[in-house]
C-alpha cells in the first residue's frame, strides 16, 4: 500500500504475564505483511497476574483489562486488534467500545479461514475442561455444522511450549483421530500457545492446519486493509451501539491507569 501510513495492528495477550509476548512477536515478525506494524501487548499485573485464563473465573477477572486495552488501542489509532485467546474472551465487549477499530479473536478467525478451505474441521484443544465453552463459541459464530469434534491432548496453556517433541506427538495423535476416524478435512489448533506446530502437523496428516495465533493476526490485518481501502469499520447501530461517552466519563472505569503491562513493537519493513 504505497504512500500510506503502515497498517497498525495490536495483538493483545490477555493476561498480566508477559513471558509469552516474545513468542507472539516472533510469529508476527514472520507472518505480517511488510507494510504492517504490529504491537504485541499484555495486560498490567494490576488486572491480575494470571499466566493463563483456562477457567471462566479467570476470564471474568481479565475482561475489564481487555475492554480498557481495546479502548486505549482505538484511541492510539490502531486499525485492528486481535485478542490472543481461543476462548475469544471479551470479543463482543471489546468490539462495543472499539470506535473505528476492528476487533477479532482466534476462534472466530480460525473458523472463518477453515470454512474457506474445507467443509468439515476438527479442533485440537489442550484440556477436556475447555470443550464446553469452546463448543458454545463455535456455535455462536455459526460453524457448529462444520465441526467434526474437539480433540483434547491434556496439556494446559503453559505446557505446550515446554517439550516441543511431546506436544507435537500429542497434536498429531489427536489430529489423526479427527481426520481418519471422524473425517475432518481441516484442523484448527485450539489454543494460541499451540503456535509454531501447524506446519509439521500438516505434513504428517495431509490436511490444512490452522494456527489460531496466525489466523487472528492475519484476520486483523485483512480487516485493516479493508478498512483502509473500502472504509469498512464497525457498525454502531442497534446491538452494536456503544455506551455514551458522558456515562463512560461519569463512571470513570475505562481510562484509569496504564492499560498495558508490556509492549513489543514489530515495525513495518
Amino acid at each position: 500500500m504505497p504512500n500510506q501510513q503502515p497498517l497498525k495492528i495490536m495483538f493483545l495477550n490477555p493476561v498480566g504475564y508477559s513471558d509469552a509476548d516474545p513468542v507472539f512477536a516472533a510469529m508476527a515478525r514472520k507472518h505480517k505483511l511488510p507494510g504492517t506494524e504490529v504491537h504485541v501487548t499484555s495486560l498490567p499485573a494490576s488486572e491480575g497476574s494470571f499466566t493463563h485464563i483456562e477457567y471462566r473465573s479467570y476470564e471474568a477477572m481479565v475482561t475489564r483489562g481487555i475492554i480498557r486495552a481495546a479502548r486505549a488501542a482505538a484511541r492510539e489509532g490502531f486499525d485492528a486488534l486481535a485478542i490472543g485467546c481461543f476462548y475469544d474472551t471479551a470479543l463482543h465487549d471489546a468490539r462495543e467500545i472499539s470506535e473505528g477499530m476492528i476487533v477479532t479473536a482466534p476462534c472466530v478467525a480460525s473458523c472463518e479461514i477453515a470454512a474457506s478451505l474445507a467443509n468439515r474441521f476438527g479442533i485440537i484443544v489442550g484440556r477436556r475442561k475447555w470443550v464446553h465453552q469452546m463448543h458454545s463459541t463455535v456455535r455462536e459464530h455459526g460453524h457448529e455444522h462444520r465441526l467434526s469434534g474437539f480433540y483434547h491432548v491434556e496439556l494446559g496453556v503453559t505446557d505446550f511450549q515446554k517439550d516441543h517433541a511431546e506436544t507435537e506427538r500429542r497434536l498429531i495423535e489427536a489430529g489423526r483421530k479427527a481426520v481418519e476416524e471422524d473425517f475432518a478435512e481441516a484442523l484448527i489448533l485450539g489454543c494460541t500457545m499451540e503456535v509454531g506446530f501447524y506446519r509439521d502437523v500438516e505434513k504428517r496428516l495431509g490436511v490444512p492446519v490452522i494456527d489460531p495465533s496466525i489466523a487472528a493476526l492475519k484476520r486483523a490485518e485483512y480487516a485493516a486493509v479493508l478498512k483502509r481501502q473500502c472504509g469498512w469499520v464497525p457498525s454502531r447501530k442497534w446491538s452494536s451501539e456503544p455506551p455514551p461517552e458522558e456515562e463512560i466519563a461519569r463512571f470513570g472505569q475505562f481510562d484509569t491507569n496504564e492499560p498495558f503491562g508490556n509492549r513489543i513493537v514489530v515495525e513495518a519493513a
